[in-house]
């Protein structure tokens, strides 16, 4: 009876997909820039939630985020060149390539630096105070780095190590390093990187009903957070990338930065151990504490009169 039953084969490892783009009208739909736009989406609802919640004006905040998305796009490829310019520039390389973003190479660190730019460029604009916007974005873009890691999937690159775990990622041919060509299976770095800013995401949230995060402070715990993963993750991966004192540069920038976030958060409880009100003033859409007032018209303020109106009565014993 059993020898009825056709067997099912589960692969023992995680296929890559077959293909990255599609098109659509002779168009190009892909897959990377989709993850990015879907992470984008998501990271801005989680954040539109959280500022609301603490009685900011979603308008408001659609508004900075109208001047950080640009910014952190243009930095996350401002710092991967930056920091890959021999990929780019150089014999036999085409400089055109670095404007080619749908090819893949966008570094978060350009993404939050520029993007946290724009948004203090934007609150200085609109005299929003500059902290409570960073809190309110924190796990947001944790959240917006999981939908992202899933476009380096698909264009089959950034993964680890060779590894014949359950759990290993099937690379095809074209898309091994050198040196790697013999081997079919590696690290899923992308996915170990997507799973652990969920786990950041939840952090934040978490600790922000228990504690009062306020004045940066949910920010910096996600720095530090992402930090401490980022380091190990990114020592697995392969892919060329520039070294000093045998690290990769990330993994320098990822110490760095953790220590920076921790003190941060150290001194952000010491001197502010509250949270800041954006219920009111501009942050609520507003005006601002001693703006002056609208004048209004005299045009509009009605002549006073001496005389009473008596209603018209009608004359005829009508009634409605």
């Amino acid at each position: 009876m059993s020898s009825l039953i056709p067997a099912v084969i589960v692969p023992a490892f995680i296929p890559s997909p077959s293909q990255g783009v599609w098109h659509v009208l002779g168009l190009p739909i892909r897959a990377y820039a989709l993850c990015i736009l879907a992470g984008i989406f998501a990271g801005y609802w989680l954040t539109r939630r959280r500022w609301v919640a603490r009685g900011g004006s979603p308008t408001v905040l659609s508004d900075i985020m109208f001047w950080a998305i640009p910014f952190g796009l243009v930095g996350a490829r401002i710092y991967h060149v930056a920091t890959d310019a021999e990929l780019y520039f150089g014999e036999g390389r085409h400089p055109i390539d670095a404007l080619k973003i749908w090819h893949g190479g966008l570094g978060i660190w350009g993404a939050v630096g520029f993007g946290v730019l724009g948004a203090y460029l934007a609150c200085r604009r609109a005299k929003v105070p500059f902290l409570p916007v960073l809190d309110a974005v924190a796990p947001g873009v944790a959240l917006a780095q999981i939908f992202g890691r899933f476009g380096n999937y698909f264009n089959q690159e950034l993964f680890g190590k060779p590894t014949t775990r359950p759990w290993g990622l099937e690379i095809d041919p074209a898309h091994r390093p050198d040196g790697f060509a013999e081997f079919a299976t590696f690290h899923p770095t992308f996915l170990y990187e997507a799973v652990w800013n969920l786990g950041v995401m939840a952090l934040i949230i978490f600790l922000g009903r228990r504690v009062t995060l306020g004045h940066g402070r949910a920010f910096f715990l996600y720095v530090a957070a992402y930090c401490a993963g980022r380091a190990w993750i990114e020592n697995m991966r392969i892919d060329t990338v520039n070294h000093f004192l045998g690290l990769r540069l990330n993994v320098w920038t990822s110490i760095i930065l953790f220590v920076l976030a921790v003190a941060a958060l150290v001194i952000s409880f010491r001197k502010h151990p509250g949270q800041e009100d954006i219920s009111t003033g501009p942050a609520a859409g507003q005006p601002a504490a001693g703006a002056p007032e609208e004048p209004v018209s005299e045009e509009a303020v009605p002549e006073p009169t001496t005389e009473t109106t008596k209603p018209a009565v009608p004359n005829d014993g009508a009634r409605d």
